[in-house]
């Protein structure tokens, strides 16, 4: 059986966030497994040597910015003249980004076109741009993600598919102790840690965190919070705006802002309690991360994470925007360090159903079956 030929655009090539990450899974894992990769980067970055390292194709069009036409139009060739020569099966457009000039590309090569809605549709015109070209399905990270999604005009076939985690790395048996890594990163050896981690964007929601810290150190004053996680280039202020909310709630000794960290492990173990804070997050692989490190983890009441704790169980979940009810969750576990223990020890039991080598076999078999079925147009 030959095996099926597949061209993913990628938007980006520096690895930022969950989307990224997933792509480094589906291509880690998904070698050798019935699909011959080929990835085009619209941007440059670490990620191109990445991908080559793992002995896949790859080339690099820049695109531009949307608003930069003509630029875009003769990437939109360029990918279509490099599909038609890679002898594509399916084009995968890799976020709304991607699918901007996967979805023009494979429609100018005569190529079935997937792609992958990594994000929760709100919806904007990205979004119903890129569900206006004629694609096979969309790939789905969650239940609300799918339902969103459906909401945007026309219909497509969805297959959720949720993302995995790197247990071999997130697992607590091969990290060295919390208090090793406090003193290795210089954070406070005693007292309570809670951490977030996450892009410095505002509907990641570290100021509603840190708006959480003071209630919190009422009744534990020797508490200490920390972010980790770098800017975004889209929200540039926003680091400077949550330093001055530290200055305002009088919580500087208690705050320590990590910056991007590439062994988010390490940070994750050496911390009591991980919160999550997003506003409707797709899905949320920090959670499940920290959930395989044993963490009890309070995690945003809406999109992903509700489906992936049950509250009392194996997690807490807070409303978006509510540092009242954020700070309540997080006391809930240090009132009762017995109930975190039981929390957290659930929580890692659960983290293991989202491997991520099944992440990479079931996307893999949803791009099969896109081939194998008629094409909606």
């Amino acid at each position: 059986m030959n095996s099926l030929r597949v061209l993913i655009v990628m938007p980006v090539a520096t690895p930022l966030g969950g989307g990224e990450l997933m792509l480094r899974q589906l291509l880690r894992h998904g070698r050798n497994k019935g699909v011959e990769w080929m990835v085009v980067y619209l941007r440059d970055g670490p990620m191109v040597e990445e991908t080559r390292a793992l002995g896949i194709e790859v080339q690099l069009v820049p695109s531009g910015r949307f608003r930069d036409v003509f630029k875009r139009a003769g990437a939109v060739g360029r990918v279509a003249a490099i599909a038609r020569q890679f002898c594509a099966d399916l084009i995968l457009g890799w976020m709304v980004a991607g699918e901007l000039t996967a979805g023009p590309a494979a429609l100018l090569a005569g190529i079935p076109n997937v792609w992958y809605q990594v994000g929760t549709p709100r919806p904007d015109w990205l979004d119903r741009i890129a569900t206006l070209f004629p694609a096979r399905g969309v790939i789905v990270l969650s239940r609300s993600g799918a339902a969103a999604q459906s909401r945007v005009w026309p219909a497509r076939k969805q297959w959720l598919v949720y993302p995995g985690v790197a247990l071999d790395e997130f697992n607590p048996d091969g990290l060295a102790t919390p208090e090793t890594l406090r003193a290795k990163f210089g954070l406070p050896i005693t007292g309570p840690l809670i951490g977030i981690v996450g892009r410095l964007q505002h509907w990641k929601g570290m100021d509603v965190f840190l708006d959480a810290i003071p209630a919190i150190l009422v009744r534990h004053p020797d508490v200490h919070a920390v972010i980790v996680g770098g800017p975004h280039e889209t929200e540039s202020r926003y680091p400077a705006e949550l330093q001055a909310r530290v200055k305002a709630l009088g919580i500087d000794r208690a705050v320590t802002f990590a910056g991007y960290q590439p062994n988010v492990s390490e940070w994750m173990q050496a911390m009591d309690i991980v919160v999550h804070a997003s506003d409707r997050e797709p899905f949320g692989i920090v959670v499940i991360e920290a959930m395989a490190l044993g963490k009890p983890v309070v995690a945003g009441a809406e999109g992903g994470p509700s489906e992936t704790i049950t509250p009392g169980v194996d997690g807490l979940l807070s409303p978006y925007g509510d540092a009242a009810a954020l700070a309540a969750s997080v006391l809930g576990y240090l009132d009762d360090p017995s109930f975190a223990k039981k929390v957290g020890a659930a929580a890692r039991t659960r983290a293991q159903l989202f491997d991520d080598r099944h992440y990479a076999a079931h996307v893999i078999a949803a791009l099969q079956e896109s081939v194998a079925q008629r094409a909606v147009t």
